[in-house]
């Protein structure tokens, strides 16, 4: 048995999650009948989809506990090329604040509470309990390593591991996207007398919620979905002045929420307006 499979042994009895890394601390790819997602995308062993994948073909998604797993043929050959050993923070309710250099763990020292810390090849590993998102640039030069990412085994670390805090749960939280500049277009009115249909309340906020869930709904395609819904709202209430920041403003947080940035946010309301001749 190699070394790095007894390690993994080891960390599995603990009920951490692990897997082997090839050359380049990356996970071993798809095989052929997974590529590309055409199996489903994960292992069956994590009861999250319907591959029946044998190997260790999923990246953190195959990370396991499971001995017989880690000591199966296909994973066994994994282990005979593998460079190191990685393991799934989320899957053992753990957080790893990934500082990658001196002037981050500086940063950390001054900010975070003390916790578990592990020498990295650059920087530290500090290691809380509780899961979380994950998310990379949280600030110069940490990463958050937690829940469906992977992180390298180098060992236990010294110190007390302490709860997760808010002010780590915080680094992930985006702030929100500035309100766009509405400005409507001149157009004549209509036969209504010169009153404009948007001026009721109810019409208006009920088609501002619809937009809001929309995008909120959205399984797949969210960049195309909140384009699709900025054009709308454009189109129907952008060039009568009724439509103000604060609207818009519901409409860009709705986005962000399902993981847009403010850059595509503002692109695709500049966009929606251009196609509308705004």
């Amino acid at each position: 048995m190699s070394a790095l499979l007894s390690t993994a042994l080891d960390l599995a009895a603990r009920t951490v999650p692990t897997l082997p890394l090839r050359a380049g601390k990356v996970p071993f790819g798809n095989c052929r009948t997974c590529r590309d997602n055409a199996c489903g995308g994960r292992p069956v062993m994590l009861a999250a989809g319907p591959c029946a994948c044998p190997g260790v073909c999923h990246g953190w998604a195959a990370a396991t506990t499971d001995p017989h797993t880690l000591t199966s043929p296909p994973w066994a050959r994994a282990w005979a090329q593998a460079q190191a050993v990685a393991y799934h923070p989320g899957g053992a309710g753990l957080t790893i604040v990934d500082l990658d250099n001196a002037d981050a763990v500086t940063w950390a020292r001054q900010h975070l509470p003390a916790t578990r810390t592990v020498p990295t090849t650059r920087g530290e590993h500090w290691i809380y309990r509780g899961a979380m998102q994950s998310a990379n640039a949280v600030r110069p030069g940490v990463d958050i390593k937690s829940s469906m990412s992977y992180a390298r085994w180098l060992g236990p670390g010294t110190g007390t591991m302490t709860g997760l805090p808010d002010t780590v749960r915080a680094l992930t939280v985006k702030a929100p996207a500035p309100a766009p500049v509405v400005r409507p277009v001149g157009v004549p009115t209509g036969a209504g007398g010169g009153v404009c249909r948007h001026r009721t309340l109810a019409y208006l906020n009920r088609g501002i919620a619809m937009a809001e869930q929309q995008i909120t709904d959205a399984t797949s395609g969210v960049h195309a979905t909140v384009y699709r819904t900025f054009l709308a709202v454009l189109s129907a209430h952008g060039r009568c002045g009724c439509l103000t920041d604060a609207h818009a403003g519901r409409l860009f947080a709705a986005a962000q929420a399902k993981g847009e940035s403010v850059r595509h946010c503002t692109d695709a309301w500049t966009n929606a307006r251009t196609a509308l001749g705004m």
